[in-house]
């Protein structure tokens, strides 16, 4: 089982920080799932107990410039990683002039991912600042725990307002109440609201757009019969919301949302060669 890859691309070391700095704010340890094509940060919650699940895809070649993997075995060429990513965030933040960065799957007194940057200097000797960070290999047999999320058959699919426009909103409601009903329409409609004993807050989006997922144009996972207007909603906690939205650095090319009626809220940020997926579970 091997591994190594090499960045050397400033604009690509850059890049990859602010995924994996988006990352280590959302989760304090997550799976690292390595393929020949792919890298993937998953978080795999269980949304019948509330917990949350994260899907990050990143395509190698668009990050690397040498990448080369050995998995397991020849009919399992993957590896699969426990890692903090905030142990990985700051390793990066210690590379951000680097003339490269080298990661490399090592065996110390644990195996680790070890990250060496060598950095820009006045002499003719290089330096090299190397980190070592911690992670357990995940045995073959539990990798099934961590494969990709299937789409919700959701009932609403929309196109995200501004998101800083959406957090804003949401700092100013979570000082009124820990819970936050967003609901839309497939006439692109969002409203997010509060209500409690206190105060009731609704803020209105108009004509934001639903994305088409089915091959004719339409959302193919919602009734053809259903009325345009009729909204459909998730009761979620709100610091879940704001989290993910505060914690994000991908800055997506498109954002949406998919509602299933009163069960989940699946956001999904795109960027190029970045996807990210978050599943928070609607609350009574």
């Amino acid at each position: 089982m091997k591994f190594r890859a090499k960045i050397i691309d400033v604009g690509c070391l850059n890049h990859f920080t602010r995924v994996v700095n988006t990352v280590s704010r959302l989760t304090k340890a997550c799976v690292l799932r390595l393929t020949c094509d792919h890298l993937y940060f998953v978080l795999s919650g269980r949304v019948a107990t509330g917990g949350v699940s994260m899907w990050c895809e990143l395509s190698q070649g668009n990050f690397f410039d040498e990448f080369q993997l050995e998995g397991v075995s020849a009919d399992a060429n993957e590896i699969f990683l426990e890692v903090a990513p905030e142990n990985l965030s700051r390793a990066l933040k210690t590379a951000q002039n680097a003339k490269s960065v080298k990661i490399k799957l090592t065996k110390k007194s644990c195996p680790c991912l070890t990250l060496a940057a060598e950095l820009p200097s006045l002499s003719s000797v290089s330096r090299v600042v190397t980190h070592d960070i911690p992670v357990d290999v995940i045995p073959r047999r539990l990798w099934h725990d961590f494969r990709e999320p299937q789409m919700p058959d959701f009932d609403v699919s929309i196109y995200l307002p501004p998101l800083k426009t959406m957090k804003s909103v949401l700092d100013r409601m979570k000082n009124l109440s820990n819970y936050l009903v967003l609901e839309a329409n497939l006439n692109g409609e969002m409203n997010l609201k509060i209500d409690t004993d206190l105060v009731s807050v609704t803020t209105h989006f108009k004509e934001l757009g639903n994305p088409p997922w089915g091959d004719d144009g339409s959302q193919s996972s919602s009734p053809t019969h259903r009325d345009l207007d009729l909204m459909t909603e998730a009761r979620v906690d709100i610091r879940k919301l704001q989290q993910f939205l505060t914690g994000q650095q991908v800055n997506p090319s498109r954002a949406m949302c998919n509602i299933v009626h009163r069960r989940i809220l699946h956001l999904i940020f795109l960027h190029e060669d970045v996807s990210l997926q978050y599943f928070i579970p609607a609350v009574a």
